[in-house]
């Protein structure tokens, strides 16, 4: 999907500078076109990708001034399109969508230089104002920041990708007795 705007001035109106192109990989249809759309009405020019091979191959042939990138797609991580956009384009604003936090990789992403990291289901407002803050300013204080339970489970969640979901290894390096462990990664996300 890629739309070219009628009056190409009309994308400054939205304080996006002469180059309005956003590149979103998100391998979850329905939320990317709805995205896609969102940001459209917004004032980009917006390519979508839902893939990391189809997200490297895309930001290598037109490298966005803009781009929102999901962690975790269907054959891959994310991180390595954020990698190939940088390789292409030094100041491409780069926005990291999860569908649940993740610390340690969102200390990655920033490191291979995304402006911010949101949870899913961030709305088209919260991306927008990611997308074009102004460097150093600082985002608000989430209205609803994690519990502490949601923390301590995103910690356990983490882990466990890192043994790549070994129960018997992560309730080892968790101090913690595998049946609680999976009792734990039975339920559902706390609030």
């Amino acid at each position: 999907m890629e739309t070219h705007l009628e009056n190409p001035k009309a994308h400054e109106d939205h304080g996006l500078g002469p180059d309005p192109s956003l590149l979103i990989v998100d391998d979850d249809g329905p939320f990317l076109r709805r995205l896609a759309r969102a940001m459209e009405s917004r004032g980009f020019l917006v390519d979508t990708a839902e893939s990391v091979a189809e997200g490297i191959a895309k930001s290598k042939a037109r490298p966005p001034k803009y781009a929102v990138v999901d962690l975790r797609l269907g054959d891959g991580n994310g991180l390595d399109v954020i990698e190939a956009i940088r390789q292409s384009r030094e100041d491409t604003q780069v926005i990291v969508l999860t569908g649940y936090g993740n610390i340690a990789t969102a200390v990655t992403a920033v490191k291979l230089g995304a402006l911010d990291y949101l949870a899913k289901p961030a709305d088209a407002d919260d991306i927008f104002h990611a997308l074009t803050q102004r460097p150093g300013e600082k985002a608000d204080v989430p209205e609803n920041p994690m519990s502490a339970d949601r923390v301590r489970w995103e910690h356990i969640q983490r882990v466990y990708e890192m043994c790549e979901r070994n129960v018997s290894e992560t309730a080892r390096r968790l101090n913690m007795h595998r049946r609680t462990l999976q009792r734990i990664l039975a339920k559902r996300a706390p609030k």
